[in-house]
C-alpha cells in the first residue's frame, strides 16, 4: 500500500496534519470543499514566485483562516503589507466572506517535496536536461539533510514520441513505517510536447516512538496536551 497511495494520506494524524480543518453538514460540505480548492488555486496562481509549499485552511464561525507556508514570505507580504492585503481582498472575493491570512516561512525549502517538484518543473520548462535537473535536485536535497529523496518524471521526456517515466532515488525510503516523516509533492511542467508530471518524495527522518505530529505542534505552541 505504501507504493500505491500518497505517503501523506497514510500518515494523517501521525506525521501529517489535515490541510483543511472544519466541520460541515451535508449541504455545506460540497460548498466548502470547492471553496477550499478555489482558495488554493488562487494563491498558487498569483504567488507562484513566493515558493508556496503548503496552504492550510481552517474555518470558524463566519471566518476562513488561511495559512500560507512559503519559501519567500517577504514577497508575499510585500512592502508595508500591500501584497498580503491584496491577497486577502482576492480571497474574500472568492469566498464572499471574511478571510484572515497568515504567512509562515518554510524552514528549509530543499526539504519541502512540493518546492523540489516545482523547481524541477521550472527547469524542464526552461528546456534544461531533465536527467540533469532531477539528479541535481536530488543531490541538493540530500545535502540539505534529508535521509532520502525520490523524484519521478512522466510524459514525453525530451520530446520523445512515446510517453515514459524516469526517476532518481537517493538514500532510504521506509514507506511502510508510518513514523517516517515522508513529504510528497506533485506538479506539472508545461512543454510544447505536452505536460510532464513531476513527483517528489523527501524522507525527513523518524518521529520518536509514541509521538504524533499533534504532540509536537502542541509543545511548539505551548499548549498542554492534557
Amino acid at each position: 500500500m505504501g507504493h500505491k497511495v500518497r505517503p501523506t494520506s497514510l500518515r494523517l494524524g501521525i506525521t501529517e496534519e489535515w490541510r483543511s480543518q472544519w466541520f460541515a453538514n451535508k449541504k455545506q460540505f460540497g460548498e466548502y470543499l470547492v471553496e477550499d480548492q478555489r482558495i488554493r488555486t488562487h494563491v498558487k496562481r498569483h504567488y507562484l514566485f513566493a515558493g508556496v509549499a503548503r496552504i492550510d485552511i481552517r474555518r470558524t464561525r463566519g471566518t476562513v483562516h488561511v495559512t500560507v507556508h512559503c519559501a519567500r514570505p517577504g514577497l508575499m507580504i510585500g512592502r508595508r503589507g500591500v501584497e498580503i492585503e491584496r491577497l486577502k481582498a482576492g480571497l474574500e472575493d472568492v469566498t464572499e466572506g471574511t478571510v484572515e491570512v497568515a504567512v509562515e516561512e518554510v524552514g528549509e525549502p530543499l526539504l519541502s517535496a512540493q518546492l523540489v517538484a516545482e523547481d524541477v518543473a521550472q527547469q524542464i520548462e526552461r528546456r534544461a536536461s531533465f536527467r540533469r535537473a532531477i539528479r541535481r535536485a536530488a543531490e541538493m536535497v540530500m545535502t540539505a539533510g534529508a535521509l532520502g529523496v525520490k523524484i519521478q518524471l512522466s510524459g514525453r521526456l525530451g520530446g520523445s514520441e512515446m510517453a515514459r517515466s524516469e526517476k532518481v532515488l537517493e538514500g532510504r525510503f521506509p514507506l511502510q513505517t508510518l513514523r517516517a516523516q515522508i513529504d510528497y509533492g506533485f506538479t506539472e511542467a508545461k512543454t510544447k510536447y505536452g505536460n510532464i508530471g513531476v513527483k517528489a518524495w523527501v524522507n525527513r527522518g523518524l518521529l520518536p516512538p509514541g509521538t504524533r505530529i499533534s504532540d509536537t505542534e502542541e509543545r511548539r505552541n505551548g499548549v498542554n496536551a492534557q
